[in-house]
């Protein structure tokens, strides 16, 4: 294979962008909860670093990106077996030749495995048992992200085959997380007081700072996915800033109508529902499609916090709302707005005179992700329900999470 030294370089910087989006979804996420749990919600995320990408190291990759078959990988790459020596991965020819060393890719890939089930932790927020969690998570990395990767990610996928297009995530990452999230939700319950006391963040600063690393890195997320430094990654970068900065606005303009002010929170909230919804149409839209997927995105997941409230389960930080919602409304606009002269190896959606074949398959894209990840993590959620236990003691939930699950306080 060719190593082109321009993208290597470009994707070894994206990497590290990636990896610093978990810590700046931690503090996104710890900002939002009550001071007493602020330290089991950043260990929840931090302790994704370590776990998974050992775990993506073992065995994730190989499923995700080994084989030819089309339906799940194999364990050709298993305990980094053959990686750092290889010349290329399956699928990976032709006009998807990689251009940057194949050890490297694995590395790339595994900030998204590290990043997706982190996500999970916004919506059990304030009651999930540290150990449950971690097993939890260590399961669904082998079992549900990297097999769903397969179908999407990988050239011999079958929905790659089928022409679907996840440019850098929206129904592996976000589709994927939201539905795994709604199914631990709806076993886990409620929180203690939930709906009879307000439980308000206790630091919207760290909220910020968090919208901030997030946004930041968002940049290596969608454009390092190019896996080039060219005009496509360029492009991916301008869709996602413009997207992120017109969600922000088209939430703070419904939440000012609606509840008559236009919160930090919000902003926040906006930007990252935008990030989200332009993540799978980074590197297939140009011209203002972003703008117009973002002002959709920040609308549409605003409408959706209403959700929770109608069919009564508690997602603490609305991962459900911005990440399941934000990630199916992105991966269906890509149907609408995908424009092959942005992307030749991608295809033109409706309003681009390609018909309704394209929106077809990113319909079935959202229907199949949505459908495994929550059937899996219920299975799963259920059996560690009934055996260890998800949900933290009520005395402990009383007492936090901080000193509860690790002995230690945030705050003196």
């Amino acid at each position: 294979m060719t190593i082109d030294s321009g993208a290597t370089a470009w994707v070894i910087v994206a990497t590290a962008l990636v990896l610093f989006m978990t810590p700046g979804l931690a503090f996104f996420y710890g900002g939002m909860v009550r001071r007493k749990n602020v330290l089991g919600m950043l260990m929840q995320n931090v302790f994704s670093m370590g776990l998974v990408s050992v775990l993506w190291a073992a065995v994730g990759f190989s499923l995700a990106f080994g084989g030819n078959n089309r339906f799940i990988g194999n364990f050709d790459f298993a305990w980094m077996r053959g990686i750092a020596k290889a010349d290329s991965l399956p699928g990976y020819t032709g006009a998807f030749a990689l251009v940057i060393p194949p050890l490297l890719f694995m590395a790339y890939q595994m900030m998204f495995a590290v990043i997706t089930p982190a996500l999970i932790t916004g919506a059990t927020a304030d009651r999930l048992k540290f150990s449950a969690y971690a097993i939890l998570i260590g399961v669904w990395s082998v079992i549900v992200y990297p097999i769903i990767a397969h179908w999407v990610f990988s050239p011999t996928g079958w929905l790659f085959k089928r022409g679907a297009l996840d440019f850098a995530g929206g129904a592996v990452v976000h589709i994927n997380a939201g539905a795994a999230a709604l199914a631990v939700v709806l076993i886990i319950g409620v929180r203690r007081s939930y709906g009879q006391e307000t439980m308000p963040p206790h630091n919207l600063p760290f909220t910020i700072l968090g919208t901030g690393i997030l946004w930041f890195g968002w940049i290596g997320f969608n454009a390092g996915s190019a896996l080039a430094a060219n005009g496509l990654a360029v492009q991916a970068i301008v869709n996602t800033h413009l997207a992120a900065a017109a969600a922000m606005l088209g939430w703070l303009v419904v939440e000012k109508a609606v509840a008559g002010h236009a919160t930090t929170l919000g902003a926040a909230s906006g930007a990252v529902a935008g990030l989200v919804a332009i993540t799978p149409c980074a590197g297939f839209v140009g011209g203002m499609a972003p703008v117009y997927i973002g002002l959709l995105a920040g609308v549409g997941c605003y409408a959706a916090l209403s959700l929770k409230k109608k069919f009564r389960f508690d997602d603490s930080l609305d991962v459900i709302a911005v990440h399941l919602v934000g990630g199916i409304l992105g991966s269906l606009l890509l149907g609408l707005f995908a424009d092959k002269g942005v992307n030749a190896l991608g295809a033109d959606g409706l309003f681009l005179g390609g018909g309704l074949r394209l929106l077809g398959e990113q319909g079935l894209a959202v229907i199949v992700t949505f459908g495994f990840s929550f059937t899996v993590t219920y299975v799963v959620a259920t059996i560690l329900d009934r055996t260890i236990g998800l949900r933290v003691a009520d005395d402990d939930e009383l007492v936090g999470l901080d000193q509860s699950q690790h002995a230690e306080t945030a705050y003196q």
